[in-house]
């Protein structure tokens, strides 16, 4: 599960070419791009993937819009939540 998570990480953790000093609004709205765009290319809802990841559908709402400082755990999950989906539609 964690190779999953790490190949996940990879895709949507921004700051692969982020060079310090970054912006740290930057660094989540970015972050909230990559998870929405992970979601929706699974064509899951928010209230599924709320559902999927115990993480209510109003945070993950703040994530995808850049004001959700997020931990790693919370991420993890998501993480979980949209892998597990990817494997279903293949």
């Amino acid at each position: 599960m964690l190779e999953e998570v790490v190949d996940f990480a990879g895709e949507a953790l921004p700051g692969a070419s982020a060079v310090p000093p970054y912006s740290e609004t930057e660094f989540l709205a970015e972050l909230g791009e990559r998870v929405r765009s992970s979601r929706m290319r699974c064509d899951l809802s928010r209230r599924e993937l709320a559902r999927r990841s115990g993480i209510s559908e109003r945070y993950i709402a703040q994530i995808e819009g850049g004001k959700g400082n997020v931990s790693v755990v919370l991420l993890l999950r998501l993480a979980s939540a949209i892998h597990r989906s990817q494997r279903q539609a293949a």
